[in-house]
């Protein structure tokens, strides 16, 4: 038998609370090693029964050997398969004639070169183990918002532990307002799953537009009741975010539920979000009106649609002269998030553009197409939810 001593009942409970693989696992792994090792030092066929030998573990003194399956016989004719009645005795007294025993053949000089061939082996069952329990975990939290721990920092990515294993926030997945400290507890959202040859690297989240889906179905009970329907959200993480709604129930308000009693459901939102912008856009089945309402807090005077192809999507947008900028949004971010939340290309234009052009090409009618105003003044006020459109709710 080789002595392993305490170190490999230190890695059996050390790689069951840090990596989650199951402690039967990790002694598989070794005795599976050690019988890989001694196969390749006895250069024995891998055509051979592998049931002839076996590889024990005694956890109490850690030590680990090689037996070999034998026949007891009166007089041994083949060592390599026989032992006599005598010796089987010495193992077992109540062995007789005809029965099998396993005897040990470790060789005494099974020492370093065995040891390395056991440690590459069992590595490797360890990095298939936490393969699989990677597979695992992401295939339980896939595409969910779930509780993380950060665990360290490296270079720009952020690591997290959820559950049983780490995951990886890169860059373009957190939140640029954000301050990442070790042991800050946070929510993210599992996105992907990279498998880079060894053990794939679970891809989480903060930036995701599921987020705020997530925190609205916490914050607004009507969402969840399937009162309130959350049709699309168009978000740029940190800064600002479009979320269309609508109501199945013709007496419930989709913008003042998810706005709430003097602007306490969206406040919490917002927090939440740390303080990103939220605009909460009226669904319509007209696109025209749609486009409206997601250029909101900009007064829309015209829509005209100029291509309807689902591959090409193109409405033609007038405003007032003085709603252009606001229309538009500091650079252009409240025209490409109406954009992506509706699925139609934006062309906005002033009155004055429309004319102007009017003019150099020839004596056109500006066809405008009038959009119907918002359906409620609360849902107007609170359009584009920031710290005024919050004082306005509050008196």
């Amino acid at each position: 038998m080789i002595k392993l001593g305490s170190q490999l009942q230190e890695a059996a409970e050390q790689l069951e609370r840090e990596k989650g693989i199951p402690r039967a696992v990790f002694i598989d792994s070794v005795k599976e090693a050690m019988m890989a090792a001694y196969k390749r030092y006895a250069h024995i066929h891998e055509l051979e029964d592998p049931t002839v030998y076996e590889v024990r573990l005694t956890e109490k003194t850690s030590e680990l050997g090689v037996f070999k399956r034998k026949t007891v016989v009166e007089s041994v004719e083949d060592a390599e398969t026989e032992i006599s009645l005598h010796d089987a005795l010495g193992i077992d007294v109540d062995i007789k004639v005809g029965d099998e025993v396993y005897v040990e053949v470790t060789p005494t000089d099974f020492g370093r070169i065995a040891a390395q061939s056991a440690k590459q082996v069992m590595m490797q069952r360890i990095r298939e183990a936490e393969k699989r329990l990677v597979y695992q975990e992401f295939e339980e939290r896939k595409n969910m918002v779930t509780p993380a721990i950060i665990q360290r920092i490296e270079g720009r990515n952020v690591i997290v532990s959820i559950g049983r294993i780490e995951a990886v926030m890169p860059p373009r997945e957190q939140l640029p307002s954000e301050y990442y400290r070790v042991g800050n507890k946070i929510r993210v959202f599992v996105a992907d799953l990279r498998d880079n040859g060894r053990v794939p690297q679970i891809i989480v989240s903060q930036a995701h537009p599921e987020m705020v889906r997530e925190v609205f179905m916490l914050e607004v009970p009507e969402i969840e009741d399937g009162l309130v329907e959350l049709k699309n959200i168009a978000r740029e993480a940190g800064f600002r975010t479009k979320v269309a709604v609508s109501s199945t129930d013709p007496d419930v308000d989709p913008q003042g539920a998810c706005i709430g009693s003097r602007g306490s459901r969206i406040q919490a939102i917002v927090n939440e979000l740390k303080n990103e912008k939220i605009d909460i856009i009226r669904w319509s089945g007209d696109p025209k009106q749609f486009i409206s309402n997601a250029l909101a807090p900009a007064k829309i005077m015209s829509v005209d649609i100029l291509s309807d192809d689902p591959q090409n999507q193109l409405a033609q947008v007038t405003v007032p002269d003085d709603q252009l900028s606001l229309a538009i949004g500091r650079e252009g971010q409240n025209v490409r998030l109406a954009a992506k939340l509706t699925g139609w290309k934006l062309d906005i234009k002033s009155i004055s553009q429309i004319q102007a052009r009017g003019q150099e090409e020839a004596p056109v009618q500006v066809a405008a197409a009038p959009v119907e105003a918002p359906e409620t003044v609360e849902a107007e006020k609170h359009a584009d939810f920031d710290t005024t459109a919050l004082d306005e709710a509050l008196h």
